[in-house]
């Protein structure tokens, strides 16, 4: 039997990130409906991953949470505002204050540090520079990489690149951390760090969010969401998930 009933009922206090009867169709000719009237919750605390074989829309998914895609159908809501309503700007303005991305590609900038890379997340929100390093600082702190802050990406393996991209997108202090195959350039043993740090970044104020192709990696989360056809077909609860 499909459970597709999310596993225990948010206050809408708790709820950071939603999709309400969202539908996202592409083309003209032939229309292609890769997101098919999906309503999700994503509250704090969370620590969910979405996984489903290609073309079972976690993509498109990931695209519309992120506010990086607007929908044909339904509203996104971050922090309770709905950002098919707002102007371009402001839309842009709401996604960079309430949402950090992670991606398998690092997207690090060759010619600075570690810390100068995180601390690019940071510009143009009215911070000292000393302000901007300290918060940089913090969060490389937060993914064990204090001491190699001073280093360039050549000078780092693949896994400690991936930790700086983590580190980038928390300095900002989202409320929802969305990762798109994080681990899917690294090897297993970097991969098993980088799935603790994602652990360990959940807390009772800020949600994370997986899309993966990897069961293993989508079972190490407390929530898994399965789609299939551009639906939601599975939301359960999978216990303590890989801090356990």
């Amino acid at each position: 039997m499909i459970d597709s009933t999310p596993p225990e009922e948010a206050t809408e206090d708790d709820i950071v990130l939603a999709l309400e009867g969202v539908s996202r169709v592409y083309g003209t000719e032939v229309l292609v409906r890769a997101l098919d009237d999906v309503s999700l919750e994503i509250r704090a605390g969370d620590f969910l991953s979405i996984v489903g074989p290609s073309g079972s829309g976690k993509s498109t998914m990931l695209g519309l949470l992120g506010v990086l895609d607007l929908p044909t159908e339904g509203a996104i809501r971050v922090r309770g505002t709905d950002v098919t309503r707002l102007a371009d700007a402001e839309r842009s303005r709401l996604r960079g204050e309430a949402i950090g991305f992670v991606f398998q590609q690092f997207h690090l900038i060759p010619h600075l540090t570690a810390l100068g890379n995180v601390e690019t997340a940071l510009l143009y929100r009215g911070l000292s520079p000393r302000d901007r390093r300290s918060r940089a600082m913090h969060a490389l702190e937060q993914v064990d990489l204090g001491p190699r802050h001073d280093h360039r990406p050549v000078q780092m393996s693949g896994g400690e690149q991936q930790r700086v991209a983590i580190a980038r997108a928390i300095s900002t202090d989202p409320g929802v951390v969305l990762a798109d195959e994080p681990t899917g350039a690294l090897d297993s043993r970097n991969a098993e760090k980088v799935l603790q740090i994602f652990n360990d970044l959940q807390s009772p104020e800020r949600a994370v969010c997986i899309v993966t192709h990897d069961l293993h990696v989508a079972d190490s989360a407390r929530r898994k969401i399965s789609m299939l056809d551009g639906r939601i077909v599975v939301d359960e609860l999978l216990g303590a998930g890989a801090g356990s």
